[in-house]
């Protein structure tokens, strides 16, 4: 079997990665089976400094808070702020602690230096201001969005003060209690007062596309782009919230489906404004439906990959990334018979793997869905390897290369 399909590999580089797909897509998806590994990320680094350099691409998007990642934007672009307090505040689920994390934010910072601005690199966060424990008030987003119009439209074209909105709000910790993930009394997403501000932020997002022209030309596009992420966050997490404090069987599976939607409406505007590689677990990158099992219940929901990839069509492209061996974690050499252990049968340790080549030598060769004895790493089910257009092979990840 590994005579048959070793015409499917490839060096892991990004002329190899273009040459699989039939157009330079807008998003450019590379997903990762595991967080916390900083080799998986170090490989990013290079595959994006190439596509920077050979194929044009001026983004990356990572699986951070899009709210938080504006701090980082504003370092590599302009020099806002230290190092030291981007890694600290331009990151969320513990991804500033990552040292090539770091090292990408140096080397776009360096790399944008003195350079116009038509020829900067740019970093976007794509996930919702959302973690495990629970989701971040809308006040930051909410608050943003009106102090932007208020600043360039009539007064009594805008919905409400900002007083109004600060006494709806309220104290933001009523917003983050992490008591509301598992006890939906807790959440006060269907308070009155949320309700009533869920009406506010859509009026406040009509009121911005209605006078997108007059925005643009009175500020600039990027401008009225962060005032637009602004508005879809606020509404986001007000919806968020919303489902929090539903009690029905359906609510875990609504909350996994709105985050994946909010990752979905970010990717779509990054992809807007040009070419952007993006990075993320395999499982929110992937094509096919999300299934996962909580409290005993069988969930589904359309990743966020799903959802843009029925927008963008060719526009976008995913790459998931397939590991041999996480020895510091207990992930030892995989069984012959996964895809995992199909691949550690070819001589290098890395590859770039054509996916729908390697598919169609495979014929009807089953292959058994690989059993990861720790919970942080997700083997790639073979039923989706039809949906990738390539893998991202890498034998090993060596020990104490974690972040986390």
């Amino acid at each position: 079997m590994v005579s048959d399909i070793k015409d499917t590999a490839h060096a892991v580089e990004a002329a190899a990665v273009m040459r699989l797909l039939r157009t330079r897509p807008r998003l450019l998806a590379l997903g990762e089976p595991t967080h916390g590994e900083d080799t998986l990320l170090e490989l990013r680094n290079e595959l994006f400094g190439q596509l920077v350099e050979q194929e044009g691409y001026r983004t990356i998007a990572i699986e951070s808070d899009c709210m938080m990642g504006r701090v980082v934007d504003d370092y590599v672009t302009s020099g806002t702020g230290t190092l030291d307090e981007v890694m600290e505040h331009g990151f969320s689920h513990g991804f500033g602690a990552s040292a090539a994390n770091r090292e990408l934010v140096r080397w776009m910072r360096a790399y944008n230096d003195g350079r116009p601005a038509s020829e900067r690199l740019r970093f976007a966060g794509f996930d919702g201001p959302l973690e495990i424990t629970g989701a971040a008030s809308p006040r930051q987003a909410l608050t943003a969005l009106h102090r932007y119009l208020s600043a360039q439209v009539d007064a009594d074209l805008v919905p409400c003060t900002a007083d109004t909105l600060d006494r709806l709000l309220g104290a933001d910790a009523r917003w983050t209690d992490p008591a509301a993930m598992m006890d939906a009394a807790q959440s006060v997403g269907q308070s009155a007062e949320a309700r009533e501000l869920r009406l506010l932020a859509d009026d406040l997002v009509a009121l911005l596309d209605e006078q997108t022209p007059h925005l643009i030309t009175a500020t600039s596009r990027d401008d009225w782009n962060q005032a637009r992420l602004y508005g879809r966050t606020a509404t986001g997490l007000l919806r968020y919230h919303y489902w929090m404090a539903d009690t029905s069987p359906s609510r875990m599976a609504r909350l996994l489906g709105l985050r994946a939607s909010m990752m979905a409406v970010n990717l779509l505007a990054i992809a807007e404004q040009g070419p952007a590689l993006v990075h993320a677990h395999n499982g929110h990158l992937q094509r096919g439906r999300s299934t996962m099992r909580m409290g005993g219940l069988p969930l589904e929901w359309w990743s966020a990959g799903a959802l843009v990839s029925a927008h963008l069509g060719d526009g976008y492209a995913f790459l998931a990334t397939v590991l041999g061996t996480i020895r510091h974690q207990g992930v030892d050499t995989p069984p012959p018979d996964t895809l995992e252990g199909l691949l550690c049968a070819l001589p290098e340790d890395r590859y770039v793997v054509d996916a729908p080549r390697l598919s169609a030598a495979l014929g009807n060769t089953r292959l058994a869905p690989r059993v990861s004895p720790y919970f942080g790493y997700a083997p790639l089910d073979p039923a989706h390897l039809a949906g990738c257009d390539g893998l991202l092979y890498i034998r090993e990840v060596p020990e104490n290369q974690s972040m986390l």
